[in-house]
């Protein structure tokens, strides 16, 4: 047995198979920039809709208690000054409530229920785009290894009677390599937005719970 010759063989191999040469291969090139782009733009994504959920998450533990004590004591306007001082959703939703204060207490829970969908649809931005994306990332992948198998075949019909098998099957799994990287981009997308929405619907139930608890002070007796 030749083992030099086979050592020579496997190192051939390896070099063919490189990740980086597939993925960098110009056959599938016009398919993974794009992917690679997704991937970026969801990571990034990700980081800034992250750190915007774990600021508006933070708030002062005493804030109700103190808009408690201010509205037990009628002292509106250090209520108002202090939902103005805190930067977050709860305290942009109080302060509207409490801007409200004097009217029925149906258009305050209206004014409070607009405030917070809105401060939703701020906290939510750009996430449709990560869902878009863990959708169409692996069909794209795939579109690039239809056209490479359909290229690859084409090749072969034109030139029968001298088809290279390793350039065939070289051409297939460099074709491939964009569903392998479409499914990935998918898969962390998928992820991301899911981990980002459940952040979210804690956001809010944690929004319903302060609210209900301002709307119960309002409707405590001779308030």
């Amino acid at each position: 047995m030749n083992v030099p010759f086979l050592l020579e063989t496997v190192a051939q191999t390896e070099e063919k198979v490189s990740f980086f040469k597939l993925v960098f291969a110009p056959s599938s090139l016009w398919i993974m920039i794009p992917l690679i782009l997704m991937l970026l733009w969801v990571i990034y994504v990700f980081i800034e809709r992250w750190l915007t959920l774990s600021r508006a998450t933070k708030v002062d533990p005493n804030f109700m208690n103190h808009i408690k004590d201010f509205i037990h004591e009628g002292r509106f306007d250090s209520a108002m000054a202090l939902c103005k001082g805190n930067e977050s959703p709860l305290s942009h939703m109080i302060e509207k409530g409490i801007s409200r204060i004097g009217k029925p207490l149906s258009d305050i829970s209206t004014a409070i229920e607009n405030t917070g969908q809105l401060e939703v649809q701020r906290l939510e931005k750009r996430l449709s785009s990560i869902a878009t994306i863990s959708g169409i990332a692996p069909m794209i992948g795939f579109l690039g290894t239809v056209t490479g198998m359909i290229t690859a075949f084409s090749e072969m019909a034109s030139n029968p009677n001298n088809v290279n098998i390793a350039d065939l099957s070289g051409g297939i799994y460099t074709a491939m390599i964009t569903t392998v990287g479409g499914l990935i981009v998918g898969i962390i997308a998928y992820v991301l937005y899911n981990f980002l929405v459940d952040k979210v619907s804690e956001l809010i139930h944690q929004l319903e719970g302060h609210t209900t608890e301002f709307m119960d002070l309002l409707n405590e007796p001779g308030k």
